[in-house]
């Protein structure tokens, strides 16, 4: 019996993580056990859907199950969207698509690593300080 090719790959935006495993299947994709077609918020669910409108009946026939940790939900919809993205691309291993999502927008394979920075003393934030006066 031959063996099931699976991929698994991963996602990251902020302090978001994001793992898809992709496998032969019927296009199934579930986020958390819940399919992708009612994840709410809808804007989420778009960003989401973006890489599977753009390999198109490539991942036809991909069954992808994300579980995604950490971060709020736009983070964690970005993570989610480049682990679909990579897992789509290193199932099918076809260079044509990885031109097309880096056309479209580089983070669909690359992670963003911007992070919220610390708050420091004397102030209410990252770079406000404290006014002081003098008169």
């Amino acid at each position: 019996m031959a063996a099931k090719k699976v991929v698994n790959t991963s996602g990251k935006r902020k302090t978001a993580v994001a793992r898809a495993a992709a496998m032969k299947g019927d296009g199934k994709v579930r986020v958390n056990k819940v399919p992708l077609e009612i994840v709410e918020p809808s804007l989420a669910r778009m960003k989401m859907m973006e890489p599977l409108a753009i390999a198109g009946k490539r991942a036809d026939k991909l069954d992808i199950t994300v579980s995604v940790s950490g971060g709020g939900v736009y983070g964690q919809a970005d993570a989610v969207r480049t682990a679909i993205a990579r897992a789509i691309l290193d199932y099918t291993e076809d260079a044509e698509l990885k031109e097309q999502f880096v056309a479209y927008d580089r983070t669909l394979l690359v992670n963003d690593i911007r992070q919220k920075e610390s708050k420091k003393p004397l102030g209410r934030g990252a770079r406000k300080k404290r006014q002081k006066s003098y008169r």
